[in-house]
């Protein structure tokens, strides 16, 4: 066995740990790492094996690039995630994408003229809905003041009315058949 190779080992998960002061409810429960170990030995580089597009994983995971590249016969090591980006890349359409973006940036901005039209409109229902609110006080004040006015006026004739009589009995009975009141 070479001594460059490692054994994979699964991360280990502490116990839950009891704080001082607190009694635990429950007894913790120990969880089981997700996986055991496992310890297979990598496959051999011989001289019949050529460098390929993965980059070696048996080495140390403190090696730099440098033991990479010793450890791939001299090749450069290879930027999994560049690779991986640029296939999906050439394999994605982005037309669709760009698209729906564009799409998403138009309605996104229609909603918020509406948002802002919506605003708008009901500053202006709330001031109209003040000046209604005080229109509606003045008008509830006229309307007070006519009652009072027209109750005055009506004591006022009745008044008169009873004076009349009294006063000119003859002459109220003529005028009375001769102009009936809208009372009797």
């Amino acid at each position: 066995m070479p001594a460059t190779q490692s054994r994979y080992q699964a991360p280990s998960y502490s116990r839950p740990v009891a704080m001082p002061g607190k009694t635990p409810s429950k007894v913790p429960v120990a969880y089981p790492a997700p996986y055991g170990r496992v310890a297979i030995s990598p496959p051999q580089r011989g001289a019949s094996v050529s460098s390929s597009a993965v980059p070696s994983l048996t080495s140390d995971s403190g090696s730099n690039s440098s033991d990479c590249d010793s450890h791939n016969g001299g090749a450069p090591s290879i930027d999994l995630v560049e690779l991986l980006n640029d296939k999906l890349s050439m394999t994605v359409d982005r037309e669709p994408l760009d698209r729906s973006l564009a799409k998403q940036a138009q309605t996104s901005g229609e909603l918020n003229a509406k948002n802002r039209e919506l605003m708008e409109l009901q500053a202006l229902a709330q001031r109209r809905l003040k000046n209604n609110r005080a229109n509606f006080a003045d008008g509830m004040k006229a309307a007070k003041e006519v009652k009072k006015d027209l109750e005055w006026t009506q004591k006022r004739v009745s008044n008169l009315k009873t004076k009349t009589e009294r006063k000119y009995p003859k002459e109220y009975r003529k005028a009375s058949q001769r102009y009936p009141s809208p009372e009797h």
